[in-house]
């Protein structure tokens, strides 16, 4: 399995669009997903020319820390204690 992480989304932007569009990044475009998105698509081409299947994901929120550990932070949506019962 891989992973990879855009680390310089913003200037990737930034090339691409200029300096004027720059603004609008975080306004109107988020920068992460404009660049993940294309990424998924030359990944796509280069997969399908190697002959390879692949399931390709684009998630928000998973993180690596400076030890290389990836954190995967999670909503709970309700929390139950279960206890046994004195008998």
């Amino acid at each position: 399995m891989l992973i990879i992480q855009v680390t310089n989304a913003r200037e990737v932007v930034r090339q691409r669009i200029g300096r004027l569009g720059e603004r609008l990044i975080g306004k109107v475009a988020d920068a992460d997903v404009q660049v993940e998105k294309e990424l998924m698509k030359e990944m796509e081409i280069a997969f399908q020319e190697f002959g390879i299947e692949a399931r390709i994901l684009s998630v928000s929120g998973v993180k690596t820390d400076e030890m290389n550990c990836l954190e995967i932070p999670l909503k709970v949506r309700s929390e139950k204690d279960v206890f046994l019962k004195d008998e």
